[in-house]
């Protein structure tokens, strides 16, 4: 089946599954996942969407998620979207039904309750906003990233002298531009002019700048970089939102957005300029001092709770702070330690291999998820395997810990180990690679920190992962008593009841 006509199957058949195009609200995507945002959460069928192919599991959170992992979700969302209009275009128009106001009400509160329910606290919800706004940007760092590492092979080589300077262009110029992309997405996200966020972020990359003195100081473009410009942005929204309210509707289109850039603009010049790039210089002194001085624990400490931190959705905190770190230093030294989580769930995840091997149902969920693991794609070992089964997980972070403590050691002597975009780890992490002493040097440490991920995660799990009771119970053949009432309790039966031999692995999501 050519490649097209394979995503848009896999469009088909998720969804009639989350309700039809009917029941579909909005349709975003992020680097592994599909999210929709739908009317009735109750049409969804979980378990079948769990045995399509192509999903590798499914998370309810404030958009439901389906995890189709990189690449293959850029290539279905366009698919899915069609589908979806062209279900809406086909659809026939609802009969009208009568509904009192009780009955509004009634639904209204409902609906409310329902979204409370979801565990969307203030500081989840404003996590989520920040990562609204990087998330989108993830592909453009990716490949500038990558390009970035090609030129400076190139350069290193001394091959293709004519090509370097163009390669430099394309991998700076997006870099260069970050904090106008940060204002729009900003500004779209909090609910304003997408192109006023942008407007006024665009003044902290002005190459004018450098004429104007705040605080006692000359100005530098690009001074408070994405920080900056994700603070004038929030306040061109505030402002914009305050002119909407008071100007005329005759005068709003041209006294809104002149007032909205002229107060952002001046407060950011004058103000968030300065503050937000001492704080920047801060996080990136913070981050060279961390690792310079407490290397092997910090890395320790980051590697081991990385997994537990992804759960609970407090990673997107870290993604300003990588974002700093690469405009400051060109690269940040957080993500290579932190991908250090996802090789201690490869080695945990082979070491249950070889502790069950009676359980066809979970040893050809780890086979199937295996190579997604290694190239930094762990939802399915995850949620599939190392989580259902409770220890492995915690020795999965063990190996991680100790992944994170080998490449902190070597930071801590000076051989710093980074990242030149985020987004990708594990295996597709190597082509982003950069450090501060020669690429050989770098890739041998980060390797050298997967190694000791997977054998950590292997020893740990394979020798402390399983008490008695847990052998015992899961390490028999699943799969003839997918039906038996004697172990359909069993999370391991349960979901290779719903979704065959490797349903395991589409278990639901939360990376």
């Amino acid at each position: 089946m050519a490649t097209e006509d394979k995503n848009r199957a896999t469009a088909a058949a998720i969804l009639p599954l989350v309700g039809g195009a009917a029941n579909v609200s909005s349709i975003a995507h992020c680097m592994t996942r599909l999210r929709l945002g739908l009317h009735d959460r109750s049409l969804v069928q979980d378990d079948a969407l769990k045995a399509v192919p192509a999903v590798m599991g499914v998370v309810d959170d404030d958009t439901y998620q389906i995890v189709l992992g990189p690449g293959t979700v850029a290539r279905v969302t366009p698919e899915f979207e069609k589908l979806v209009e062209e279900g809406r275009a086909s659809a026939p128009e609802p009969a009208a039904v009568p509904v009192t106001a009780d009955e509004l009400a009634a639904q209204g509160a409902g609906m409310k309750a329902a979204r409370k329910a979801k565990n969307a606290t203030p500081f989840k919800l404003f996590l989520r906003r920040i990562a609204n706004i990087f998330v989108p940007l993830i592909p453009a760092l990716i490949g500038c990233g990558i390009i970035a590492g090609l030129n400076g092979l190139l350069v290193n080589l001394g091959w293709l002298p004519s090509v370097t300077p163009a390669l430099a262009a394309m991998a700076s110029g997006f870099m260069a531009l970050i904090a106008v992309f940060v204002g729009y997405n900003t500004a779209k996200e909090f609910g304003g002019t997408p192109i006023l966020g942008g407007a006024v972020a665009a003044i902290i990359v002005f190459p004018g700048v450098a004429n104007i003195e705040a605080f006692g100081q000359k100005l530098s473009p690009g001074q408070g970089g994405v920080l900056g410009a994700l603070g004038a942005a929030v306040l061109a929204v505030y402002v914009e939102k305050w002119c909407r309210r008071w100007v005329p509707e005759a005068l709003d289109v041209l006294v809104t957005p002149t007032l909205t850039v002229l107060i952002s603009g001046l407060v950011t010049i004058f103000g968030l300029m300065y503050v937000a790039g001492e704080v920047s210089t801060a996080i990136g002194t913070f981050a060279d001092w961390l690792l310079s001085n407490g290397g092997a624990g910090a890395g320790l400490v980051l590697g081991g709770f990385f997994l537990p931190l992804v759960m609970l959705g407090l990673h997107q905190a870290l993604i300003p702070i990588h974002t700093t770190l690469i405009e400051q230093q060109g690269y940040t030294v957080l993500l290579p330690i932190l991908a250090m989580a996802g090789a201690g769930q490869v080695g945990a995840a082979i070491a249950v291999y070889f502790r069950l091997p009676r359980n066809e149902s979970i040893r050809k969920t780890i086979k199937s998820a295996l190579p997604a693991g290694f190239l930094g794609v762990g939802e399915p070992l995850i949620y599939g395997v190392s989580l259902p089964l409770g220890r492995p997980f915690i020795t999965a972070c063990v190996g991680g810990a100790f992944g994170g403590a080998f490449v902190g050691f070597f930071n801590q002597l000076g051989d710093a180990v980074g990242s030149t975009a985020i987004g990708p780890s594990g295996w597709a992490l190597f082509p982003l690679l950069d450090g501060n002493h020669g690429l050989g040097a770098t890739i041998a440490i980060y390797a050298g920190g997967l190694l000791v991920g997977y054998l950590a995660g292997f020893v740990a799990t394979y020798f402390f992962g399983f008490s008695k009771d847990l052998l015992t119970e899961f390490n028999v053949s699943q799969e003839p008593a997918a039906d038996s009432p004697a172990t359909a309790g069993s999370p391991a039966t349960a979901t290779a009841a719903s979704g065959g031999p490797d349903s395991l692995a589409k278990a639901p999501a939360g990376v």
